[in-house]
């Protein structure tokens, strides 16, 4: 995700926001910016791609003596990787930094608009500079103008806002997306996260949400809802590598712990009281369309087949799903009434683009759900859905098959509303549901915990089943690639009603079996299923809200008022369970043997 810089003090301000955006290069990003005031002169530096593009234009500048700084390195959400859209904003005398999403930017800047302001980008940070000094112009009172401006925001952010009409000062606010202020001596560091300041600062607080406030002369003075606060700080760690995973012993650790707070930034602004919104799509974008293809590899082909499940069942539309690799010889029959949808994590996946590149040339409208913004798959698509999942370092994919889930769970409410396929009291359940999922995936330290006792009954054996029914299918297929991929177990994902079919006969008290048996879809039917495997000695872990009595082991879920979160709530469980087993055994978790993050040859 994107990240943040301040400073305000009297070194050296332009190393001090690039070398903080250096240890933030892991977390991704598409273009970086910087901002400094010294005196009343303020100085903006932007470029697009990496770092030193930034270093390269501002190689000449320096920045000595007293002075207010921010900086951002920028993962695109709202408006393609360029210099207009990279942070910081300009107002007319003013610049803002912000993470997260402004859910009702748009309304915002239809008002700033009608009231004559121009835009120079297309992003929703950019309502918070000029509302800020909108706000300034009435009143000529920076802290009471910021604060106003805050008021008028919605969704998840942490901002720094600087102004020539009150230079020595550094406003800030955080809601839902992280920041920290850092302290040594009489200067005041700020950040997303602890690296960047770790060696500069020796103290930190870190902001919860709704705090907000302005330092000034080595000060921070803090609000909340209820008024000005006291804090206290605390000493900052010295372990870098430790601060780049928040404190998790891996980086696939925290990204599984992430999902629940990721899943509301890909649903921000999207997710309209009852009605879904999709602004990177035109109206007619589904003129003429009459049947969907899927085309993805691996954790994006799982998301993809429990797509086929909800276009169809919601949007009343045919729905293909092809593995990229084998698309490509098949010698496929493309007609133009169908949309082709490509998934990938990183845009640059080989065979799914070679294989959106055989749709292009047979006419095809194509659609991709991606991370990366400017990656190849997105440049050579006709529209493009972003799953701002953030970056993922972790080689076996977690948030991004949750972020990629929800994303087609959005576009299939979305086709059925366009085109009135679905009644308003269903399009309310879905949409309560999606508000419901960030819940859904939250890990509490009991889960884990028993997880971590659970898993070293699991460490020996000749294999896993992972069996599921209709949605929970692709889940098990999941599951058991997440456990294959870190454990280097064999495991199998199968559906719960094939079992008969052959499957069984590998059963014994030496096969796993990991049930996904949830209440809201077809419980009894994999009841049955799960039973036929007991009675053949297979051990068994049900995951289910309701308890099974044939179960070695039991995880029992919380939510059971709608199939999608329940899929959530089990999905959450199957990583940390591949998580946990996998320690146990001293595998490398983020970089296991023979994998690669992106696979960009065939």
């Amino acid at each position: 995700m994107c990240g943040i810089v301040g400073y305000i003090g009297t070194k050296e301000k332009k190393e001090i926001l690039l070398d903080g955006l250096q240890e933030l290069e892991y977390r991704g990003y598409d273009s970086a910016g910087i901002a400094i005031i010294e005196g009343v002169k303020l100085n903006n530096f932007k470029a697009i791609g990496k770092l030193k593009n930034l270093r390269e234009k501002t190689k000449n500048y320096t920045s000595d003596g007293f002075g207010i700084s921010i900086g951002h390195t920028r993962w695109a959400t709202h408006g393609k990787p360029t210099e207009l859209n990279a942070h910081p904003h300009l107002g007319a005398y003013s610049y803002v930094v912000h993470n997260g999403i402004i859910e009702n930017y748009q309304l915002l800047k239809d008002e700033l608009k009608s009231e004559g302001v121009g835009f120079l980008s297309q992003t929703d940070t950019e309502t918070i500079v000029h509302l800020f000094e909108k706000y300034h112009n009435k009143s000529n009172k920076a802290f009471e103008a910021f604060e106003k401006t805050i008021t008028k925001l919605e969704g998840a952010y942490a901002t720094l806002l600087i102004t020539e009409a009150a230079a020595d000062t550094i406003f800030f606010a955080k809601n839902g997306s992280p920041m920290l202020i850092g302290f040594d001596k009489n200067e005041v560091y700020f950040a997303s996260s602890d690296t960047p300041i770790i060696g500069k600062a020796t103290e930190v607080y870190y902001l919860e949400d709704g705090e907000y406030g302005y330092a000034k002369e080595g000060k921070i003075t803090l609000f909340n809802s209820d008024g000005k606060k006291k804090f206290t700080k605390q000493a900052l760690t010295a372990n870098k590598a430790l601060a780049q995973k928040d404190g998790y012993r891996f980086f696939m650790e925290k990204e599984i712990y992430e999902q629940s707070r990721i899943i509301s930034e890909t649903m921000m602004g999207r997710i309209l009281d009852d009605t879904i919104a999709l602004d990177e799509l035109d109206a007619n974008f589904f003129d003429g369309i009459s049947a969907l293809k899927i085309c993805a590899c691996g954790t994006s082909y799982h998301s993809a087949l429990t797509s086929a499940y909800l276009f169809e069942r919601i949007t009343k539309i045919r729905c293909d799903i092809e593995i990229a690799s084998e698309f490509r010889y098949k010698e496929p029959l493309l007609t133009d009434d169908t949309l082709f949808i490509t998934i990938s994590q990183s845009g640059e996946t080989a065979d799914t683009l070679e294989a959106l590149k055989m749709a292009k040339r047979a006419g095809l409208r194509s659609l991709s759900i991606c991370n990366v913004d400017n990656s190849s798959i997105v440049r050579e698509s006709d529209a493009t859905i972003l799953t701002r999942a953030g970056i993922e370092k972790g080689v076996a994919s977690t948030k991004a098959f949750a972020t990629q889930t929800m994303v087609l769970w959005i576009l299939a409410l979305y086709i059925a509303q366009e085109r009135k396929s679905i009644s308003k009291e269903i399009l309310h359940k879905e949409v309560d549901a999606m508000i419901h999922t960030p819940k859904a995936l939250i890990v509490t330290d009991t889960l884990h915990e028993k997880l971590h006792r659970l898993s070293k009954r699991y460490l020996h054996g000749h294999g896993f089943f992972f069996i599921g029914r209709d949605i929970f299918f692709p889940l098990a297929l999941e599951g058991a690639l997440k456990l294959k991929e870190i454990s280097y177990l064999h495991a199998e994902g199968y559906p719960a009603g094939e079992m008969k079919h052959g499957p069984i006969a590998l059963a014994d008290s030496e096969l796993f079996t990991i049930a996904l048996m949830p209440k809201t879809m077809h419980y009894e039917k994999i009841k049955s299923n799960v039973e036929e495997l007991s009675a053949r000695d297979a051990t068994i872990l049900a995951i289910s809200p309701l308890p099974f009595d044939l179960a070695d082991d039991f995880i029992q879920t919380k939510y059971d008022s709608h199939p999608m979160l329940e899929f959530f709530e089990m999905m959450v469980v199957t990583q940390l369970l591949a998580l946990e087993i996998s320690v146990r055994l001293g595998n490398d978790i983020d970089m296991p043997r023979n994998l690669a993050k992106s696979v960009t040859v065939e």
